[in-house]
């Protein structure tokens, strides 16, 4: 007959542990039903936010800018090293052709020892001519033989020097794809923050970033305000042709531009090369710090790190391309951190 047992009772512990974990469960869930849902950030902490991812996009675009340069310049000395490799192969095979060739005749011409064959010879003055050309023969073969080591040595060193230079085009190809996946990562992150915005709250934001840019009866007039030079002014009108043109990150127009884009583009225009970063620029002319001294067409370098720039429009304007979701346009200088000009 089966015994019948007594269920065993929960410890007085554990009734304490369950109890305590049933309360703290049911407050947390009062707590939770109760909290006030986090706030949502208001268009001016957008602003704040977009306007500083706005910066870093592009500062990683002038980095990018660097980047494509650089690989332009690499491409173009690996294509010009890999021309002077193939054409001096080509020479080093025609000195070898040459050597070989003169080598052969020495040898079915020399097998007789030279003073018996003078001894045998039924025409010694004969026989003279042809001793003194091989010995002009031999001259030469020395001279071959020297040229030959010369171009070894130097395809040696091209070869070393596209080696080098190919693999420098490797790593900046890899920076490359880096900073342009940084400068669209900042550009999401921006536009995830202006999604969060309603249609007015956008509205009102584009209408205060347009406020930034100077009214048309305050710009500037070339007839009446003096250029730097005839090219700043011709580089000035260039880019005065293109404002409203939509800024673009690492376009150097001629429809859309970043800020050095513009800037090298419209230098350009006026028959003048100017590096392409802003970082570059800062560096391509003469340095100007004090504003008062500044002249239309010359370069305005802004923000510590020298990562934008634009021209200078006089009447303490500058005409630059901002940044993403802006166009070519006037601005008061006074709206960015201004660190000196540039006269090329």
């Amino acid at each position: 007959m089966a015994s019948h047992r007594r269920p065993k009772q929960p410890s007085r512990t554990r009734v304490t542990v369950l109890t305590t974990a049933a309360a703290a469960a049911v407050a947390l869930s009062a707590n939770v039903a109760n909290a006030a849902p986090s706030e949502k950030p208001d268009k001016d902490e957008v602003k704040t936010k977009v306007d500083k991812l706005y910066q870093e996009a592009e500062q990683a675009t002038e980095k990018l800018d660097g980047a494509q340069e650089k690989q332009k310049e690499l491409q173009k000395e690996i294509n010009s090293l890999q021309d002077n490799v193939a054409r001096g192969q080509d020479a080093l095979n025609q000195l070898r052709d040459g050597l070989g060739s003169m080598a052969s005749a020495q040898y079915r011409t020399g097998g007789i020892d030279p003073s018996v064959a003078l001894f045998l010879s039924s025409n010694p003055d004969d026989f003279l001519d042809k001793a003194s050309a091989m010995d002009q023969l031999t001259a030469q073969q020395a001279e071959s033989l020297k040229k030959v080591q010369e171009k070894q040595r130097s395809l040696a060193q091209q070869r070393s020097e596209a080696s080098a230079k190919l693999k420098d085009l490797a790593d900046t190809r890899t920076k490359l794809a880096s900073k342009k996946k940084e400068v669209q990562s900042k550009l999401g992150a921006a536009q995830k923050l202006l999604n969060t915005l309603t249609a007015q709250e956008k509205a009102a934001l584009a209408t205060q970033d347009q406020q930034r840019a100077t009214r048309a009866d305050e710009r500037v007039d070339l007839g009446t305000t003096k250029a730097a030079s005839g090219r700043a002014a011709a580089a000035f009108a260039a880019a005065q042709s293109v404002i409203g043109s939509p800024y673009a990150y690492s376009h150097s127009g001629p429809s859309s531009f970043d800020c050095s884009g513009l800037t090298s583009w419209a230098y350009a225009q006026a028959d003048v090369t100017i590096p392409r970063t802003s970082q570059a620029q800062a560096n391509a002319g003469t340095r100007i710090y004090s504003q008062s001294d500044l002249q239309v067409g010359d370069l305005v370098i802004f923000y510590g790190d020298q990562h934008h720039v634009g021209l200078y429009a006089g009447n303490g304007q500058v005409l630059h391309a901002p940044h993403t979701g802006a166009f070519v346009r006037y601005e008061s200088i006074g709206n960015m951190p201004f660190q000196f000009g540039v006269r090329i």
